[in-house]
């Protein structure tokens, strides 16, 4: 069980985030959201899935992360390779690899994209 640091790039006017490396009982370390980028979509793909689930959570206060949800209000709570939208605004923002056995390699990407005015 270990915290995972995350790498950071700027690409297009987004700012990418990504978590590498996960093993079943990992967590990443979380990232601090700028205030002007609110649109966040999230995509997850692991070598290895085993019985583990990936969820993506917020926080407001880097102690108490609840479990992100999409726009249709479903949590992102995953077992499988893909991609959603998050429908919260949060300041911290990670993933977490947790149940069963067997999952490695999940690389967790976060692409933060500044909303526009109006």
């Amino acid at each position: 069980m270990a915290t995972i640091v995350f790498g950071t790039a700027v690409t297009g006017g987004n700012i990418v985030v990504t978590w590498s490396g996960l093993a079943t009982g990992d967590t990443g370390a979380a990232f601090v959201n700028l205030a002007f980028f609110r649109i966040v979509t999230v995509s997850y793909v692991a070598t290895a899935w085993g019985t583990s689930t990936l969820t993506f959570e917020g926080s407001n206060d880097n102690t108490t992360f609840y479990t992100l949800s999409d726009p249709q209000g479903t949590a992102i709570s995953k077992v499988a390779n893909g991609l959603e939208a998050v429908q919260e605004s949060t300041i911290y923002y990670r993933p977490n690899f947790s149940g069963g056995a067997g999952g490695s390699g999940l690389t967790v990407t976060a692409v933060f994209t500044a909303k526009q005015p109006g």
